[in-house]
Order: structure tokens, then C-alpha cells, then sequence
């Protein structure tokens, strides 16, 4: 296999270092850039190049394209908060819209780039038809899944025009080592697993009765990993992730018995959500030879085990609030202190 020199967005993250580390065990040179909002240092393996940057800043990202030359594009950077994207409107578009189009730019004005490989999410799809197959109309609910549409649709329509190689990813509800559990508004696993090392009661909105199926980082990685050495991937969506779907009370009783601690929740009230979201992930098991997704309890296990060395984190605030009305509660007491 040639050595390819590859970009990897979000590379901090930890959906972005395991696919830095699954691209550098392939043998190839992996740029990451991340402005480590969300993301860790720590997470970068010592063999890829990173710049601390944001990829807001077009003439960053212009210089960045013009040194290495990329090869391949790895699209991982986002605000990944659908039910907070409604309250930050403003700040969801220029980072997962605008942030997308400057690298979209960056990859058609080169002319280096063999494919842009975007992870998107299914939230693309909305409150649709269950499972969420490809082949269903997107009707997102939230402005985190409309800015992730428009980025597909502009995919798309670069291709057309520009003949920009493309692989759009949807996955969903991702788990796993090196994932930032001070996250107070996303991942789920990662909230519930702070507060049972804060002996705090899981925080659930609504019932808990919420239909959801959740993927464990190594169900993911692999496919994204692997779509650039094949051809016919050129210009398709693929959902990834896991297969079993579980209620979020189900959750929160698996993830108290790896963690150790006697479940106690506290049922905040019912905020704007889709009730129900799981995949559909025959056409990417025929496309990557997809073995069966790691099982639930597994896949909690092995997290647990590496957030018990890292320890309790503080949860984040996120300040910047953009519309006031009709925000969780929650939220509203923390920033009002």
C-alpha cells in the first residue's frame, strides 16, 4: 500500500485518535487538527503531526493544504450536542457548516484530495421510518442534523461540479475509550459513567423509555478507516454503528453495574428530542465485511475500565447560550449559578 499523507479533523477527539491510530497502524501520515474544545491533547498519538487550530480559520486550514498536499480528508470535527444545537444556533452553523465549507474549498482548490470522508450522523434523519435505512429522505428535527444534511447535500453537489471524491458516514450514539466524559450536554455513557465516580444519580430526561442503539468506538473506526482502499465507496452513504437497541433506563442499569455503584436516577423533565433512533447497517456490512457490532455490556466494560484510571472530571459549562426560552432547566440553573 503507498503511504498516503491524511488530514484528520477533530483528530483530539476520540473518535479522531482512534482513527489516527487505526490510519498510522495502516501505514500513513496523519495530520490532525483540532482546537481542542472537546478533544484532549493527550489523545494524539506521538507519531501524527498536530496543529492546534480551528477549522473556522479558512486561511489555517488553506495553509495546512498547501504544505501537506493531503491525500485523503478525514471530516471528524463538529459540535456534536443535537439536543444544545437548538439553543446555539449560531454557533452550531459556523462550526459545522462553515468549518466543513473551508475544508470542502481547501480539498477542490488543491486538487490533491482522492476522497473527503465526512462523518455526518443520523440525525440527518429525524423522527423517519425504523430502522433508519440510507435509502430514507432525511427530515432532521434539530439544527445539529440540518447542519449535518447541508454538508452531505454540499458534498453532493461538489461532486457534481468539481468531481471531488466523497464517503459520507452516519454514525450514531458512539462510545468508547478516550471520549471526554466532562461533556455535561453529549454521550450519554460518558455522562452517566462521571456521575457514578461523582456519587451523583443519573440525570435522565423524560421517562427514560427512549429508544436508542449505542456503538462501541470499534464498530466505527474500522469502516471509516478502511473506505478510502476501496473504490466503489466513492459517493455513498453509509450508516455504522450498533445493532441492538436499548432504552436509556436499560442504560443507565448496565452502565451502574460495570461501574460499580447501585443505580439512582433523577428524571429531569422531557426535553425536544426523537424518541426513538436506531440504524439500519446491512449496506455497510456488505460494503466493509462487517463482523457482528460489539455487544452492549462488552463494549461498557472496556470503557469503564479506562475511565476508572482517568478519574472524576469536572462537568463543562457551556456559556455562550444564544436563546434562553424554553432551554432544560438543568442547563439554565447551572449557568445561572
Amino acid at each position: 500500500m503507498t503511504k498516503s499523507t491524511v488530514l484528520v479533523t477533530g483528530g483530539a477527539g476520540f473518535m479522531g485518535a482512534n482513527l489516527t491510530m487505526e490510519l498510522l497502524h495502516k501505514g500513513h501520515r496523519v495530520v490532525v487538527l483540532d482546537d481542542l474544545s472537546g478533544g484532549s491533547r493527550d489523545n494524539v498519538p506521538d507519531d501524527a503531526e498536530f496543529r492546534h487550530g480551528n477549522i473556522c480559520d479558512d486561511e489555517l486550514v488553506d495553509e495546512l493544504f498547501d504544505t501537506h498536499g493531503f491525500d485523503h480528508v478525514f471530516h471528524l470535527a463538529a459540535y456534536a450536542a443535537e439536543g444544545l444545537s437548538h439553543f446555539i444556533k449560531r454557533f452550531n452553523y459556523n462550526n459545522n457548516v462553515i468549518g466543513s465549507v473551508n475544508l470542502i474549498n481547501a480539498s477542490v482548490r488543491t486538487g490533491t484530495v482522492k476522497r473527503f470522508v465526512f462523518t455526518s450522523s443520523i440525525a440527518v434523519y429525524g423522527a423517519n421510518q425504523l430502522p433508519m435505512t440510507e435509502e430514507l429522505v432525511p427530515a432532521p428535527e434539530d439544527s445539529y442534523g440540518i447542519a449535518k444534511y447541508a454538508v452531505e447535500r454540499e458534498l453532493a453537489v461538489t461532486h457534481e461540479m468539481f468531481d471531488l471524491p466523497y464517503t459520507i458516514f452516519r454514525p450514531h450514539n458512539v462510545y468508547g475509550e478516550y471520549q471526554n466524559i466532562g461533556d455535561r450536554y453529549r454521550n450519554v455513557i460518558g455522562i452517566f459513567m462521571n456521575q457514578a465516580m461523582r456519587g451523583e444519580p443519573f440525570t435522565i430526561f423524560g421517562d427514560g423509555e427512549q429508544n436508542r442503539a449505542f456503538s462501541y468506538i470499534g464498530d466505527v473506526v474500522p469502516a471509516l478507516a478502511r473506505c478510502i482502499d476501496l473504490p466503489d465507496t466513492i459517493g455513498e452513504t453509509y450508516n455504522v454503528g450498533g445493532d441492538n437497541v436499548y432504552t436509556v433506563n436499560e442504560l443507565a442499569q448496565q452502565t451502574a453495574a460495570v461501574m460499580g455503584v447501585d443505580l439512582s436516577v433523577n428524571h429531569l423533565p422531557k426535553r425536544n428530542e426523537v424518541h426513538s433512533a436506531y440504524a439500519d447497517h446491512s449496506k455497510a456490512r456488505k460494503a466493509f465485511d462487517l463482523v457482528d457490532s460489539v455487544p452492549l455490556g462488552e463494549g461498557l466494560a472496556r470503557m469503564a475500565d479506562w475511565v476508572k484510571r482517568q478519574g472524576p472530571q469536572e462537568p463543562s459549562v457551556f456559556s455562550d447560550i444564544e436563546i434562553r426560552k424554553n432551554l432544560p432547566p438543568s442547563w439554565a440553573a447551572v449557568l445561572d449559578g
